[in-house]
C-alpha cells in the first residue's frame, strides 16, 4: 500500500514537471501537459477563467463558458438548472482585474457578480444584485451557484452550446 502510494505521488510529480520551460511555467503545447490540465490533475500556476465550468445533478446540468475577447475581457455563457422547465440562461462579459473575476450580465443594467476559483470551482456569492432576479423565472436564482472546473480548453468553451427548457439552442460562447 506504501509502494503504490509513492508510485501515484511520483508520477503526479512527473506529470506536474511535464513541459515546464526555462521560466517554470507551463507548456500548453505539450499534449501530456494538456491531457493532465484537462483532467484536473495539473493546473495552471494562475488559473485564467477560459474553459468550462459544469456540474450535472438531479434537475439539470448548471455550467458556463469562458473565452478570451479583448484585454482582461472574456465572453460567458451560463445556464442553471432547476428542473425540467425552469432554467435560468444568460451571457455576458466576465472582467478579469488581477484576478478578481466579474460577470457582468448583457441586457441587466446593475447586475454584475464578483466571482472567485476556489479548488478548481467557481463560487458566485450567497447573495446578488437585485438586477439579477430578471436572470431566472420564478423566483429561482444563481446565488450560491458552484460549478466545478471541467476544463481549461477554449476551443471546448467555444462549442458549449446550452439548450433551452424547450429544446432550442440557447446561450453559448461561440462569436
Amino acid at each position: 500500500m506504501i509502494k503504490r502510494f509513492w508510485l501515484i505521488l511520483g508520477a503526479a510529480m512527473l506529470l506536474a514537471a511535464c513541459g515546464r520551460g526555462k521560466d517554470g511555467g507551463t507548456d500548453v503545447s505539450n499534449p501530456l501537459e494538456a491531457a493532465a490540465r484537462d483532467r484536473g490533475i495539473v493546473q495552471a500556476d494562475r488559473a485564467a477563467p477560459t474553459g468550462v465550468f459544469e456540474r450535472r445533478h438531479d434537475m439539470g446540468r448548471d455550467a458556463l463558458c469562458v473565452v478570451p475577447q479583448d484585454g482582461d475581457d472574456y465572453r460567458f455563457a451560463l445556464t442553471a438548472a432547476f428542473g425540467t422547465g425552469l432554467v435560468c440562461q444568460s451571457s455576458g462579459i466576465l472582467h478579469d482585474a488581477d484576478g478578481v473575476w466579474t460577470l457582468r450580465f448583457a441586457g441587466t443594467d446593475g447586475c454584475e457578480v464578483i466571482v472567485r476559483e476556489e479548488n478548481d470551482a467557481l463560487r458566485l456569492p450567497g447573495s446578488i444584485p437585485a438586477a439579477c432576479a430578471r436572470l431566472c423565472p420564478n423566483r429561482a436564482s444563481i446565488s450560491g451557484l458552484r460549478l466545478p472546473r471541467a476544463s481549461w480548453d477554449e476551443q471546448h468553451a467555444v462549442r458549449a452550446r446550452f439548450t433551452r427548457p424547450d429544446g432550442k439552442p440557447g446561450v453559448g460562447c461561440a462569436n
